[in-house]
Parts: C-alpha cells; sequence; structure tokens
C-alpha cells in the first residue's frame, strides 16, 4: 500500500477562530488530579504518600518498564489523596491529588542536564517526561531510542490540519529559536543530517518566521506543505517531505525517519536549557459555546471545567466537549476530567453543531476513495465491516487506516466510516490472537 503521488483528503473548514492570539497562562488551580497512565506503554506508580508536600517539577510518579515517560508535579503544594477512578481515557487509573499552595515553588531536583554523549542525551529525553504532544503520547525517549546511523531526517511537524486548533501555530510564532536549538542538540547526538521543519502553507508568517531564523543553515529547512487534512499525519508529513513511504506496520525509523511535535521540541529545549520537566501543556479553548475562545497554557492535572471556566465560561447548553479537533478528537461525558499530556484542545459545541445528521444509504458515488490519503476503499471495507468478513477486511487492508476521518467527512450518505474502521480493527486484532493461541496450543 503507497501514498499517491499528491496528497489526498478533505479540504476541512478551519474555524481557527484563535489563529493570531497568543498563549495566556490560565490562573493556578487550587487543586490538580494527575493520572499515572499518560502514556502509550506502561503506568507509572507513585513515588509519593499522602501528606507529601511537593514542589513544582517534582518526580511523582515512574516505573522501570521501558515503554514509559515519568510525571512530575505541576504545582507545588500538599498530596492529599492517592485515589483510584476513570480518567478521560475511560479506564481506571492512580491519580496522585494535590492541594495547591499558590507559590509554585521550583524543587531542588529542577536543574539543566549535563549531555555530553548520547547516553546522557536520551537520559534527558526521558527524564524530561515528555510524550508526543501532537496526540499521539508515545514516550519520546522511546522514539528518539533508535539504531546508531539509523535516522536521516528529524522532521518538526508543525502542520497543525485539524480545524480549530492554533497552539501550534501560536509557539511556532512566540518559540520558533527554541524550537531550533531543539533540534541541533537532537541532531547532533542522534547523528541526524537533515532536519525538515513541515509546516502547511496557510501559516505564512510561521514559515517566514522559521526562514528567517534559519538564513545560513544548511542541516535545516523549511518545507511548505499543502494545507489539505490530514496533513499533519506521521506517515502523510513523511511522504510529504522525503517521499519515503511509510506503510502499515512501520515505524518512522524503518525509513529513516523521526518526527516529533513542534511544541514537544520546544518543550524538550526548554528542559535542556532549565531542568523544567513537563508540567503544563498549550491548549486551544473554542468551540461554539466558548465565551472567550483563547491559547491557553494550564498545569496537567487541572480540571476541563476549570479551563472553561478561565475562558469565560459557556454561553448555552453544552451538547458535546471533544478533547482534540473535530477529525479525530475525542468526545467526553464529563467535564471535570483532567488535563492530560497529550491534550492539545478543549472544544464546547451545542445541539447544532454536536448533532449528525441521519445516515441514509450509500450511493456508490466514490468520494470516500478519492479522499482516502492511505488509497484505501472504504465503501468495501464498510460492508466488510458489516458482514463481519475479517479476511476481506485484510485483504482491503484496514489494518492501514489511520483513523483520520476523511472518508466520514466527504460521505454525503454521512456514513460513520471511521468509528467503523475502528470497530474492523478490533475484530482483526481479535483474531489475530486467536490464531496464535491456536498456533500455540498446536
Amino acid at each position: 500500500m503507497s501514498l499517491g503521488k499528491h496528497l489526498r483528503g478533505a479540504h476541512v473548514d478551519h474555524c481557527k477562530n484563535t489563529a493570531g492570539m497568543p498563549i495566556i497562562p490560565m490562573t493556578l488551580p487550587e487543586r490538580v488530579s494527575i493520572p499515572m497512565s499518560q502514556h502509550i506503554g506502561a503506568p507509572c506508580q507513585p513515588v509519593v504518600a499522602v501528606g507529601d508536600h511537593v514542589k513544582l517539577g517534582q518526580l511523582i510518579g515512574n516505573t522501570d518498564a521501558p515503554m514509559s515517560a515519568p510525571i512530575h508535579a505541576s504545582v507545588s503544594g500538599d498530596v492529599v489523596a492517592i485515589e483510584q477512578f476513570m480518567t478521560q481515557n475511560g479506564r481506571v487509573d492512580t491519580n496522585i491529588i494535590i492541594q495547591a499552595d499558590g507559590k509554585q515553588e521550583v524543587a531542588e531536583t529542577v536543574v539543566p542536564p549535563v549531555i555530553d554523549s548520547r547516553e546522557s542525551f536520551l537520559k534527558a529525553v526521558r527524564d524530561s517526561g515528555l510524550v508526543g504532544l501532537g496526540g499521539a503520547s508515545f514516550p519520546m525517549s522511546v522514539k528518539y531510542n533508535v539504531p546508531e546511523g539509523s535516522a536521516e531526517y528529524l522532521i518538526l511537524n508543525g502542520a497543525e490540519c485539524e480545524p480549530y486548533i492554533t497552539v501550534d501555530h501560536a509557539a511556532m510564532l512566540s518559540y520558533g529559536k527554541e524550537m531550533i536549538a531543539g533540534m541541533k542538540t537532537t541532531m547532533k547526538w542522534l547523528g541526524i543530517k537533515h532536519g525538515i521543519i513541515g509546516i502547511e502553507d496557510n501559516k505564512p508568517d510561521a514559515i517566514e518566521n522559521f526562514r528567517k531564523l534559519l538564513e545560513g543553515e544548511k542541516d535545516i529547512e523549511v518545507k511548505a506543505l499543502a494545507h489539505t487534512y490530514p496533513q499533519g499525519a506521521e506517515r502523510v508529513i513523511i511522504y510529504e517531505c522525503t517521499g519515503r513511504v511509510c506503510a502499515a506496520g512501520m515505524l518512522p525509523i524503518n525509513v529513516g525517519c523521526i518526527v516529533s511535535n513542534v511544541v514537544s521540541m520546544l518543550k524538550l529545549e526548554q528542559y535542556f536549557e532549565t531542568g523544567m520537566p513537563l508540567v503544563s501543556k498549550f491548549l486551544t479553548v473554542d468551540g461554539n459555546l466558548v465565551a472567550h475562545p483563547q491559547n491557553v497554557e494550564a498545569p496537567i492535572g487541572t480540571a476541563i471545567n476549570e479551563i472553561i471556566d478561565f475562558c469565560g465560561g459557556t454561553t448555552g447548553e453544552v451538547k458535546k466537549i471533544l478533547l482534540g479537533g473535530p477529525m479525530m478528537g475525542r468526545a467526553i461525558p464529563r467535564d471535570d476530567f483532567a488535563i492530560l499530556k497529550s491534550n492539545n484542545a478543549i472544544l464546547v459545541f451545542d445541539d447544532l453543531f454536536a448533532n449528525r445528521p441521519d445516515e441514509t444509504a450509500c450511493i456508490n458515488c466514490g468520494r470516500c476513495v478519492d479522499a482516502c490519503p492511505m488509497n484505501l476503499m472504504p465503501a468495501r471495507l464498510s460492508r466488510a465491516y458489516k458482514d463481519k468478513d475479517v479476511d476481506q477486511l485484510r485483504e482491503y487492508n484496514v489494518m492501514t487506516c489511520m483513523d483520520c476521518g476523511c472518508c466520514a467527512y466527504v460521505c454525503p450518505a454521512r456514513k460513520p466510516l471511521n468509528f467503523e474502521f475502528r470497530m474492523a480493527k478490533g475484530l482483526v486484532q481479535e483474531d489475530d490472537k486467536k490464531r496464535k493461541e491456536k498456533e500455540a496450543k498446536n
């Protein structure tokens, strides 16, 4: 399966209501609730106890598991509870609740790391607590721990193609110098020769900002990308920046690439400079019910309703809250969940925006095929899913689907195709599991 010569996808409504707005630090919350599972892989275990006083940036959760990232206090104050309850991800997790004292005293352990080798660089990346901040939550230290000489390109992802979200754009205008510094450090210790900053061409100010900052640089270039969704998807931006195809089942490093979100690189550089680990998140707060849409910086663990209140609250009856963009974001049933490392937007909508039109019959128009960036055949996949035909799902490469939602967006019948394909991939994975168990018995 390969990508086409030119990027397919959907020309979505951008709705960038907060474009041009700076990122504003929100008022410090009275308490934060910090889950111990905020990344792909093994959850952390608390390293503090109820009654402990903690400071900003202090380690509060960790694990020896290789696929993990440590977790740090986002406020100074007292640990008042360590409890099990459901998080926004829909699973029960251990949460450390800290009552803030308002002082934001910085922990003594927050000092710039000493980096003098590849090993010390990778240790610093892990100690920063960073995960992919574009939404994937893949531990950055695992992503960067690649065989020596295997990475040829470091791609900084500044596409930000989802509707509404503008925090990456705002950060690129304010922190471009730091992002470039982080790229140079990463390229040095991982032996990467080529750096590319990929930005959609509907952000000319960000493109111009980086080009000015990179005058005279030979190893890092800025690439203007077509503003077509899902330009920011990892496999897509790799292809658009390098012409290399990262097929299903492959990792970017299999085609010589490492991809990092622009804010991930910013936070990493800030850790190199100050020793402050990841303790806060940049978020776009928008939607037709938010009184004052804006870009904010919130401590990790802040309740979503407090962040919405900081933006003036809502102006009507809330029907849907999305974490992330409307194409790949996740709806949540309540507004008291805590913000995680992976969140980059809170969108609040009323009934008019939240309700889907009624589904009608497929008219075989082929728009879903034209839109799919992975050259799949969504209509056939849909039929195979409804028939629970796992062999056909494999034949039509359902596992290549990256859940971008382009097919559902362009479908005139309003079929929930991307939801069907998520369920279909579950059928294939369950069948794979049964086959392995059967082979093991034989």
